[in-house]
């Protein structure tokens, strides 16, 4: 006869600490939009969207400068609010195809990610 030691679990299985955190970032960045402090960020495989609020604020009082893969959003001086907002995203933007919409104190940015050039050559065999 073998005896063998026999591990016994109690009868209340709570989830361990690491998946439970596990399980809020998967929800949080896979399950819905990500959301902090008033932006909604939204990707495909063509451009990111980010929706801010921004209420109080005209067209006139807002600047949006792009470079390179910073997005960069402010309040001109004298708005009714100060707002200063940078992103940093994976890819290059595409500033010509990208655009910018206000509606109701929400800004929408659609920004076009630049699509990579082959620098592929081909050379002739002799």
């Amino acid at each position: 006869m073998i005896f063998a030691p026999v591990a016994r679990r109690s009868t209340f299985n709570a989830p361990r600490s690491a998946d439970l955190a596990l399980q809020r970032f998967l929800l949080g960045n896979f399950a819905t939009p990500a959301r902090s402090a008033g932006v909604t960020v939204t990707q495909d495989d063509k451009a990111t969207t980010l929706q801010l609020d921004v209420p109080g604020l005209t067209r006139e009082q807002l600047q949006i400068a792009i470079e390179g893969n910073v997005v960069r959003l402010s309040s001109v001086e004298g708005a009714p609010r100060q707002v200063q907002r940078a992103w940093e995203l994976a890819t290059d933007i595409d500033a010509a195809a990208s655009s910018a919409k206000l509606e109701n104190g929400v800004l929408t940015l659609t920004l076009v990610r630049v699509e990579p050039v082959s620098k592929v050559t081909s050379l002739s065999i002799q």
